[in-house]
This record gives structure tokens, sequence and C-alpha cells, in this order.
């Protein structure tokens, strides 16, 4: 990874260059989600995850299941809402009110942003396997999955972009991704979303959190010198 593609003050091509692929695999996946190609995939990995003698049950041992419902919880919003308005609360006593309403303003917009694809494409939850937590919405993409990236990644790049302490912010840069990837994985383990739902969660989630730091950095730059 280019150490400055999500660091320092300046935009780089890199960053222009990740933000293109995230918007061309989300497009993508919405207009295959609905081929046999893409069907037999997203049904092939779902029951790689189920116990191979009884579809109904996860695979592995209890704790396996526990671990994936803990998960999923970092991707709820209500736990990213709280999340969220502790962070923003440190950074506004730390003299950083920008930074905070900057944040609230990206982790808002992006969840508002996730309802509205969630409506539009309406695509029904996987029915070949019992759901092992509670669903209200459509399936695609995954709100857990894109309000994850959102948060973990806007999270690290307001802590971190402008630190001195380059490997810290790369180690916050390096938990905005693992994180969002496991709260992906217990969706799909808990049988409430398709693969494709998740990674196309995460395409979004990224790209809304990567381009409101681009478009915003050169403002953030300039409230932070003055």
């Amino acid at each position: 990874m280019n150490k400055d593609l999500f660091l320092g003050n300046k935009v780089t091509r890199s960053s222009v260059v990740l933000l293109i692929v995230l918007f061309v695999c989300f497009v993508l996946l919405a207009a295959l989600i609905h081929t046999p190609v893409v069907a037999q995939i997203d049904k092939s990995l779902l029951l790689a995850l189920r116990d191979s003698a009884d579809v109904r049950q996860g695979w592995g041992p209890l704790w396996v299941g526990e671990w994936m419902r803990d998960m999923t919880a970092l991707g709820s919003n209500w736990l990213i809402g709280c999340f969220g308005l502790m962070l923003a609360g440190y950074l506004r006593l730390t003299g950083k009110g920008y930074l905070a309403v900057y944040f609230l303003g990206v982790i808002f917009f992006g969840m508002a942003f996730s309802f509205l694809l969630k409506w539009g494409f309406s695509r029904p939850r996987p029915e070949l396997v019992p759901h092992a937590t509670k669903v209200y919405t459509s399936s695609f993409p995954s709100g857990h999955a894109m309000s994850s990236a959102l948060f973990f990644l806007s999270s690290a790049l307001v802590l971190g972009w402008q630190s001195a302490q380059r490997l810290a912010a790369r180690w916050l840069l390096i938990m905005a991704l693992v994180i969002p990837l496991g709260v992906s994985l217990s969706r799909v383990y808990l049988g409430v979303h398709w693969p494709s739902d998740v990674v196309a969660g995460l395409c979004a989630g990224f790209f809304w959190a990567l381009l409101c730091f681009s478009l915003a950095r050169p403002f953030l730059v300039r409230a932070a010198s003055t």
C-alpha cells in the first residue's frame, strides 16, 4: 500500500484509482446479482459455512456461532451511532470540532445512503438456511458491512491522517479493514446475507468513506492550520 494513500494532506493518484475500483466493483455486482453465475457462487459460499450434515446449523462448535453474533453487532447502526458520538465528543473536547462535524456528517449520510440503496434494490434475504438473527430490511447491499466499513475507515482517517506516528496510523487502517471483513463474514455465517451482498456493502462503505475524505481533505487541512 502506498504510504500516502490515506495519510497526509494530499489526495494521491492511488486513492483515486482505488475509488474507481470500488465504484466499478459495486456497479458490476449490482448488475450481476440476479445472474445464474452469481447465484450459484452465492449459494456455494453460503453453504460452505454450514454444517455439512445439517445446513440449519452453522459450521464449527457452538462458540463459533456466539463469536459470529458478537462480531455482527459491530456493524449495528445503534452501536455505530454510540461509538460515533463518543468519538465525535472526544474530537470536539480536544479542540478538533471541525473533525467532529465532518465525522458525524460522513456517518449519518452514509447510513442514510445505505438505506436508500437497500430500498432501491429490494433484494430478498436468503431463504436457503434459517436466519440466526433478526432482520428488518432487504438484502443488497449489506447494511452491516457498509456501515462498519465506512465507520471504521472514517474513524481511522480522522484519528491518524495527520499523526506523526505513522506506524500507529497504519495500525488503525489495518484494523479498519479487518473489522468490517469480520462483520461481513458473520452476516453470511448467520444466514442473513448472500456473499455478494456483503462484498457490495464493503465496496460501498469504503468508497463512501474514502470519497468523503478525499473531497473534504483540503478543507480539513485549512481548518487544522487556523
